[in-house]
């Protein structure tokens, strides 16, 4: 992927393809965003011991400093439609309404596409994610694996009817993450 660059006053930002290296500052900003109980959250429970969805992680950095972060994740909605779930997407906040967000969702939608996914769903707010084709329109068969609102369950297709007969509870259906090393008792 090419890395895409963005303005903004004297700093350029720069989107790229996560990297290793950027999950420390990656996890320090979702923090910030979303507070130290996100990952009680349902959509967690999708993600929950999976690796994001190819090519589908997103950083962007100012001043080689991580300021914003974007992951899809594959996810079977019960149709065979190749889904993702997208989120988190966190921006810092002295970078929040400068267009980034937006910048980094049309990005993803885009390369998502390209590499033949059909679907996006999302929990946000409707009036911020509707510019981008988000609606609730042809969630009603779907559910997450927890408690969701469902005005604030959103999604689009990327494919004509790849929503059609999505039906029961979004399932992870990505890459496996490597399991963490265990931990060694202190002598």
């Amino acid at each position: 992927m090419h890395p895409s660059v963005l303005p903004q006053a004297a700093a350029e930002i720069l989107i790229r393809d996560e990297v290793p290296r950027d999950a420390f500052a990656r996890e320090i900003l979702l923090d910030k965003a979303f507070g130290l109980n996100r990952r009680r959250k349902s959509s967690e429970r999708v993600r929950e011991g999976r690796l994001p969805a190819e090519g589908l992680a997103f950083t962007a950095l100012r001043d080689n400093v991580l300021v914003g972060t974007l992951r899809l994740w594959d996810i079977d909605i019960g149709n065979g439609a190749r889904a993702l779930l997208l989120g988190p997407i966190a921006i810092s906040p002295a970078l929040r309404s400068n267009g980034l967000g937006g910048r980094m969702i049309r990005m993803a939608l885009e390369k998502a596409a390209a590499l033949g996914h059909d679907a996006v769903i999302l929990v946000g707010d409707e009036p911020y994610y509707r510019r981008f084709g988000f609606s609730g329109a042809k969630m009603g068969g779907l559910d997450m694996p927890g408690p969701v609102d469902r005005a604030r369950f959103l999604g689009v297709e990327l494919r004509a009817g790849a929503l059609d007969g999505a039906c029961g509870v979004l399932r992870p259906a990505g890459r496996p993450a490597p399991a963490a090393a265990p931990r060694r008792k202190a002598a």
